[in-house]
């Protein structure tokens, strides 16, 4: 049986996918076909040398020039390796917004625009086996292209996607839990997101510009929200790295230098004392978007 995201299996099977990695940033989403070979950068892979393998098993490539590991798709490597029809959201936002929509299981959530299908998946994963997500897209194409792979990874059951102007045409008069909006002009839908959200439930708005936050915020409070904030997270990665103790030179540094001159030079056979030590990158990613968070309160009592 093909396996869904939010149900891990142990082996490979045919049409399972199944996630490449050979290091940070080289990330290969590929579902298991029979005769099919996939090409990486460490070369190439058949995918019936697949069939029957451990996930989280090291794959060597058919000529022997390098390797990958086979990792079971979480939603968070789903996230990195999918196809980018549009912007996607990360771990680091998506983290905030399950947390602040105070998601959980049973709960129906509202999102609106469904994208690529990257939080989609998390909000699927954080609301099942009870709740549902209903995912609104207004671009056709988009919309159909999300099913295709909701189906495929089996979260068709968790998820359903509406091909929809929600600015326009509001969500479908659902009770619901939690809202999320991703939308260019979040400040439209607002009254309709008001509508289906239940009392003392939130409201979230992405949107990657100030002037959007601050219209959205103004629609927020004439529409009855309360707890309104804004937030933006920004994600500093740091490396681990061994360094001589005296001169501070990084082993791994060494090690390529030597190999060019014929000397081979390790952590392990290296002759000096070491430490290890955390280096926060220079360069990290900016700013990705503003999360406007807002509760919608019991209306006063006359």
């Amino acid at each position: 049986t093909k396996m869904a995201l939010l149900l891990p299996k142990k082996f490979i099977e045919v049409g399972d996918p199944v996630v490449l990695y050979s290091g940070r940033g080289n990330i290969q989403l590929i579902r298991i076909e029979p005769g099919k070979t996939t090409n990486g950068k460490h070369g190439n892979y058949p995918h019936d040398a697949l069939v029957g393998v451990e996930y989280g098993s090291k794959i060597v490539s058919k000529h022997g020039s390098g390797y990958v590991h086979a990792l079971y798709p979480s939603p968070e490597l789903w996230s990195q390796g999918l196809d980018h029809r549009t912007e996607i959201l990360y771990a680091s936002d998506i983290s905030i917004i399950t947390m602040y929509l105070e998601l959980k299981p049973g709960m129906v959530v509202v999102e609106s625009g469904t994208g690529s299908g990257s939080l989609s998946t998390a909000i699927a994963r954080t609301i099942a086996p009870t709740g549902h997500l209903y995912t609104y897209e207004f671009h056709g194409p988009r919309a159909e292209a999300a099913r295709e792979d909701f189906k495929a990874n089996q979260l068709d059951k968790f998820v359903t996607v509406t091909h929809r102007d929600v600015c326009a045409e509001g969500f479908h008069p659902i009770p619901v839990d939690a809202v999320f909006l991703d939308l260019p002009s979040p400040w439209t839908a607002v009254p309709h997101a008001a509508k289906v959200l239940r009392p003392n439930k939130r409201v979230c708005s992405f949107s990657p510009c100030i002037e959007q936050v601050q219209r959205t915020c103004l629609a927020l409070v004439e529409n009855g929200f309360h707890e309104i904030r804004t937030i933006e997270c920004l994600t500093r990665p740091f490396d681990i790295r061994e360094i001589d103790a005296e001169s501070g030179h990084d082993i791994r540094k060494l090690a390529k230098k030597r190999a060019r001159e014929g000397v081979e030079l390790s952590v392990t056979n290296y002759p000096r004392k070491t430490h290890c030590v955390t280096v926060p990158r220079a360069s990290i990613k900016g700013h990705s978007g503003f999360l406007t968070f807002a509760r919608k309160m019991l209306p006063e009592s006359k």
